[in-house]
């Protein structure tokens, strides 16, 4: 497995293809890069990604937590990224992120603006931060305590994998009969990687979010944002609003929103074909055709 030290942390990462058209994968809460897991196969090999594990996620390393999660917060994840960017020699790349992995991207393209292309982003938590509802400590201690309440949860997440009575209060969760092995095995996977992040990430996470928005400091910050955004929305999201989005496309300059009907907050895990394509797509456009 592949390590490289940012600065004070060290983190693992997932890399695919080769050549200079780099795109970095930024994986978003309770995640890790092996959600890109049934992508790889589905892209061609000169598009070169990597796919970092957040400090306190995946295989990374997990520090001890300071203070109110200061060493997890959203800019020390985003300034993890740019340090192992640095540590690869890489002097240009894009972003694709996921939900969480958008606003740290966001953090990203403001503290060094020349690094970076253009970033395609799934189902992003947007400049303003998340409204986190309820008692996320206790939330997420019961998730690492208990694999079905760590499963159900995540089922909302990646909803077009299951039936959907099924997803109903005190019903046993249940795939659809077309969900494929791999997907099933995919999902099992990520359910336990959920289990063992750290709670600096696990805790910090959703303090820092709900710390965004109320603050509302980086959403006006955001606006100086030139670069070109895909936005990929999943119409059936339970996570992230059509508002958010839309607010999202009004506030960046340079951003499109793309809906996609059926899809839940795990595109590349619902439909990965797709999520590929539209991947594959945008990163093969010349950067002439974006401006």
């Amino acid at each position: 497995m592949p390590f490289i030290q940012a600065r004070e942390v060290k983190l693992h990462y997932v890399e695919h293809g080769s050549g200079d058209n780099i795109v970095i994968f930024i994986h978003g809460y309770l995640g890790c890069g092996e959600w890109m897991d049934l992508i790889w196969p589905r892209l061609p090999r000169d598009i070169h990604v990597y796919a970092i594990d957040w400090r306190g996620c995946g295989e990374s390393e997990k520090p001890a937590i300071i203070g109110d999660f200061e060493n997890y917060s959203l800019k020390q994840h985003a300034q993890d990224m740019i340090n192992v960017i640095k540590a690869l020699g890489i002097s240009k790349c894009s972003l694709a992120t996921h939900s969480t992995g958008g606003l740290i991207s966001t953090h990203m393209l403001l503290a060094e603006p020349e690094l970076f292309e253009k970033v395609i982003a799934l189902d992003p938590v947007s400049p303003k931060g998340l409204q986190i509802p309820g008692d996320f400590r206790t939330f997420f201690q019961i998730l690492k305590e208990k694999r079905n309440f760590a499963f159900k949860t995540l089922a909302f997440v990646a909803p077009a994998l299951f039936i959907q009575e099924s997803l109903a209060p005190g019903k046993k969760v249940e795939f659809k009969s077309e969900t494929t092995t791999q997907q099933k095995d995919l999902f099992n996977l990520i359910v336990d990687r959920a289990r063992i992040v750290s709670d600096g990430a696990g805790v910090g996470t959703p303090f820092h979010l709900q710390k965004e928005r109320d603050t509302g400091t980086l959403a006006k910050e955001a606006q100086q944002i030139k670069h070109h955004h895909l936005v990929l929305w999943g119409e059936d999201d339970m996570l992230i609003s059509r508002n958010d989005m839309e607010e999202m496309t009004k506030l960046l300059p340079n951003c499109r929103l793309q809906i996609i009907k059926g899809a839940g907050h795990a595109l590349m895990i619902e439909y990965p074909d797709l999520y590929a394509r539209i991947f594959v797509e945008y990163f093969n456009e010349t950067q002439a055709s974006e401006t």
